[in-house]
């Protein structure tokens, strides 16, 4: 513009960018409550993206998803809900993800669960996040089923205790009502995995089929044991070889992970990988026949179970073995992600943190060529 004239002006000028956030809080059940609360976001230009009610005996709590300039800081956010009646006021950020539709994405949670009993576990925390999940056998099953603060525990038919402890929100029954839909759909259906599978060829020519593994393979899975030199079990199960049978019931229950078999042509298992989750992370163990070892199978397993567990949102996978294990270690470095190392008295912990190899890994069902 020409000197001293006022420098032109777009309609862009006066935008300020926004961040997205979660504001959980509890209010009065009293007529106007909710409206002080939405009034007060409408003054400091907080837009309201979603919100959910959740009844309590003697008021509710209310979830926002909110789009808030981005100079309003946290703790801001939080006086301006003090301010408006909020009580047990708890905000975080939030992304995209979070703006699905409830009932959309919870039916989405459902349809997985009906589809593999390995996903209840996954879709009980993506439904409330960051938590904690355990899971009591009948004789060590503890406590009262219900809500407890953060605490909620979700009972099974089979006598068996679900355990779930999230310390940032406390869980309130709206939340017990679809957890225990979930549960009650999984007990519904039963023992089921996905009939998937991928073909495998090994340098010496074999065929070989790589799929879900579940409770009708233990007889197979201990043929194979009694197969293995009792050095591989040993590796593999950390403790004395005449305990490794008794492993295989937890192993290949769905309920815990998911299993993998590579089988030959004639139905014979020459090797196992499982996945098990444990809270936001998961443990990967791979016991490969003696005879079929230093043909890529543990290797195309540990690649499979860590895109399954990208798949379900877990981003970091770790293994428990001896610090003298050098072919897990090996195949643990060749997942071409980075790796945390942990030794504790010749007891090695390998982390490896799979978000930053994606894009090396398989689809976990694609068929592998010949090497």
């Amino acid at each position: 513009g020409a000197p001293g004239a006022e420098p032109l002006r777009g309609p862009l000028d006066d935008f300020e960018g926004s961040t997205l956030w979660r504001v959980r809080t509890t209010v009065q059940d009293s007529p106007g409550s909710l409206a002080r609360v939405c009034a007060a976001f409408a003054g400091r230009q907080v837009n309201i993206v979603s919100m959910q009610s959740h009844p309590l005996p003697t008021g509710a709590v209310d979830e926002f998803f909110v789009r808030a300039p981005r100079s309003l800081t946290r703790a801001e956010l939080t006086a301006l809900v003090a301010g408006a009646g909020g009580d047990d006021i708890w905000t975080g950020p939030a992304d995209a993800h979070d703006l699905v539709d409830v009932p959309t994405h919870v039916l989405a949670l459902a349809t997985r669960t009906a589809l593999d009993a390995a996903e209840l576990p996954i879709a009980l925390r993506q439904l409330f996040g960051q938590c904690s999940i355990r899971q009591y056998p009948g004789a060590a099953a503890r406590g009262t089923a219900g809500v407890d603060g953060h605490v909620m525990r979700l009972p099974v038919p089979s006598g068996e205790l679900i355990e779930l402890t999230r310390p940032q929100l406390p869980f309130t029954p709206t939340e017990f009502a679809r957890a225990q839909a979930l549960v009650e759909l999984d007990t519904l259906l039963g023992p089921r995995v996905p009939d998937v599978r991928a073909r495998l060829s090994v340098p010496a020519g074999a065929e070989l089929t790589v799929r879900r593994a579940d409770a009708a393979d233990k007889a197979a899975a201990l043929a194979m044991h009694h197969r293995c030199s009792p050095e591989t079990l040993r590796k593999r199960y950390h403790g004395p070889v005449r305990d490794a049978d008794r492993y295989l019931d937890h192993l290949l229950d769905a309920r815990h992970g998911q299993a993998l078999a590579v089988e030959t042509a004639d139905g014979r298992i020459v090797a196992l990988g499982h996945l098990m989750w444990d809270d936001d992370s998961a443990e990967v163990a791979v016991l490969v026949e003696d005879a079929w070892q230093r043909r890529g199978l543990g290797l195309d397993l540990m690649r499979r179970m860590s895109a399954l567990a990208l798949e379900a949102g877990v981003e970091t996978v770790y293994a428990v073995t001896q610090s003298s294990n050098t072919g897990l270690i090996a195949t643990m470095r060749r997942l071409a992600a980075p790796l945390d190392y942990e030794v504790d008295e010749g007891t090695l912990v390998i982390t490896a943190h799979l978000a930053e190899a994606a894009e090396e890994l398989p689809v976990p069902w694609q068929t592998r060529p010949g090497r």
